[in-house]
């Protein structure tokens, strides 16, 4: 995947904007406010993705080396995802839509009102 079919990817989810809160280098994809997704700007070596524990346990464990404990994150809650083919870009894909959609269902109940209101 490159990094414009995944911003193309994330910016068609309901909700999301785009931010550079840790610097100009550092592109992080937001829905309602909450951070789902975050990379490099410059080397788009991996991407950083909030997941279920257990899965992502599974996922480090079927993705050996190319997926990971998230770089710089809850170790137990994000996975970082390498970009460099071990993952399929469907699967990147589909963890991209497991990471929003965790956040989105723990927003609070008029954020997903909201949220609802824009799809």
């Amino acid at each position: 995947m490159h990094i414009e079919a995944f911003r193309d990817y994330c910016m068609a989810k309901p909700g999301t904007t785009e931010h550079t809160p840790f610097g100009p280098d550092t592109l992080v994809f937001k829905v309602m406010d909450k951070m789902y997704a975050l990379t490099s700007i410059n080397n788009f070596e991996f991407i950083n993705l909030k997941c279920d524990p257990e899965y992502a346990i599974e996922l480090r464990e079927k993705f050996d080396g190319s997926i990971r404990p998230g770089y710089h994150m809850n170790k137990k809650q994000w996975n970082s995802v390498y970009t460099d083919g071990g993952v399929p870009d469907d699967k990147i894909k589909h963890l991209i839509n497991h990471s929003y959609e965790l956040v989105v269902s723990n927003l609070a109940k008029k954020l997903k009102e909201e949220l609802k209101q824009m799809s």
